[in-house]
């Protein structure tokens, strides 16, 4: 079984290239499923589910998604064995752009969205820049300039990737992508694997449950600004 991390910021369109890649995927004979990492809500398993594609939701609630993932990641891949599937990709909440999903060892896809902002490729961190695969969606609909320039925004902030522009509505780039991670290792287990980057650290008061705002009140793993 292939496992592929998908991350990238909230509505880039990650769902809708999963859909269309599995339905790429499904119509070369490969059985595809699918572990959705969110916070408090998600309708993948309805989305998924329509299509009949094995679904898992798991929602972290007041933990940090990526915390979660980690945490549940090798039950993950031990269900999509039982399964028996082809391909298993994980999807995670991409909440924080400080996120680091990816696993060495296991291929990974970062999602971003043409329109968030020339920017962005700048400010996110291990989700974009550790990835094996780059799928740039809503290209479509920018300028010929615009795309021009983000592409070489995400270039600089990881050289190594391989870029793809995908269309979430059409499908259009999706068989480029489907041949790519038709290339990807097969695992049966992340036991022992490492992250590619540490996760966001942290462990304080108000990890803890705190409410209250002031310095009495804030222990542990804590950064301070330092005004001028």
């Amino acid at each position: 079984m292939k496992l592929v991390t998908f991350s990238g910021p909230p509505s880039s369109g990650k769902t809708s290239v999963l859909l269309r890649l599995i339905h790429e995927l499904s119509r070369q004979g490969r059985a595809s499923g699918v572990i959705k990492f969110d916070c408090l809500y998600a309708n993948e398993a309805e989305l998924f589910g329509r299509y009949g594609i094995p679904v898992t939701v798991g929602l972290s609630g007041n933990l940090c998604p990526d915390h979660f993932f980690v945490s549940n990641i090798q039950e993950g891949v031990e269900w999509g064995l039982e399964q028996r599937l082809d391909y298993l990709f994980t999807e995670s909440a991409g909440l924080c752009n400080r996120c680091s999903p990816h696993i060495r060892g296991v291929t990974a896809v970062c999602v971003i969205d043409n329109l968030m902002g020339m920017e962005t490729p700048r400010k996110i961190g291990p989700m974009l820049r550790m990835a094996d695969m780059v799928a740039i969606t809503k290209y479509d609909i920018v300028s010929q300039a615009e795309r021009e320039v983000f592409l070489f925004r995400v270039q600089q902030a990881n050289p190594k990737a391989r870029l793809l522009l995908i269309n979430g509505i059409s499908g259009q780039g999706v068989f480029e992508l489907a041949r790519l991670l038709s290339e990807a290792p097969d695992t049966d287990t992340v036991k022992d694997y490492r992250l590619r980057f540490s996760m966001p650290a942290a462990l304080c008061s108000y990890c803890l449950g705190e409410t209250k705002i002031g310095t009495e009140y804030q222990v542990g793993n804590l950064k301070k600004i330092s005004f001028l």
